[in-house]
């Protein structure tokens, strides 16, 4: 009998601070980390954006956006955290599926 991982969940009403992390930490996805910022603005939520590589994303990080390719990396970094992985660093769905979350309070489930 496999046991399965158990997977981070987090109560998106409790949240104010989403990681967007990257590999470098520059160009596209600093772009997508406006971009992501202002949807939550336009939305009028609460919410800050903070940029970062990958490998500077603090231990004690609740929530992360990173991008599909270093899932791993960042679950083994930030094993608390729930992880969201996204494809595109502009406009990728995952973003808009985000913040309607967010508005409707809802609690997510890490996909790492």
């Amino acid at each position: 009998m496999s046991e399965e991982k158990k997977r981070n969940t987090i109560d998106l009403s409790t949240v104010n601070l989403v990681w967007f992390a990257c590999e470098a930490g520059a160009g596209s996805s600093l772009m997508g980390a406006r971009s992501l910022s202002k949807k939550f603005k336009k939305a009028k939520l609460n919410v800050e954006v903070k940029h970062s590589p990958a490998r500077a994303v603090p231990e004690d990080a609740q929530l992360v956006l990173v991008h599909q390719g270093m899932m791993q990396q960042i679950a083994s970094r930030v094993p608390g955290a729930v992880i969201i992985p996204y494809k595109m660093f502009l406009n990728d769905p995952i973003f808009d599926k985000l913040v309607k979350a967010f508005v409707d309070g809802k609690t997510i489930v890490s996909r790492a």
